[in-house]
């Protein structure tokens, strides 16, 4: 599954998880730059937008391998659970129907 992001199949949940911590500070940073500058009145141009669609891709990528990771055992399935129900929480979102089902489907630990 994560040759489809192009990651090492050796990374490791922990790692993902601050990756992906990671991409939505980066969102948040980029996206208060940006209004600041709008608030300030100067004129925004590509390199906001593409700082912000750079930084997106990353947090979209590094969520779908958290979603869609196989726990090796039930301390990792509960990690991945409650990173995820975490994220949800702090960002009100859901997953799509899809990632939904990737995440009931995985999340048994592999015997």
């Amino acid at each position: 599954m994560t040759e489809d992001f192009g990651m090492e199949a050796a990374v490791s949940l922990d790692a993902m998880i601050e990756r992906h911590i990671a991409a939505l500070s980066a969102i948040s940073e980029a996206v208060r730059e940006w209004d600041e500058r709008r608030a300030a009145g100067d004129v925004t141009n590509v390199v906001y937008a593409n700082a912000l669609l750079k930084v997106t891709k990353e947090e979209e990528a590094t969520r779908l391998w958290i979603v869609n990771y196989r726990p090796c055992n039930d301390q990792q399935g509960w990690q991945k659970l409650t990173y995820l129900a975490a994220y949800l929480f702090a960002t009100r979102g859901s997953l799509k129907p899809e990632e939904m089902d990737a995440v009931l489907s995985m999340t048994e630990p592999v015997e």
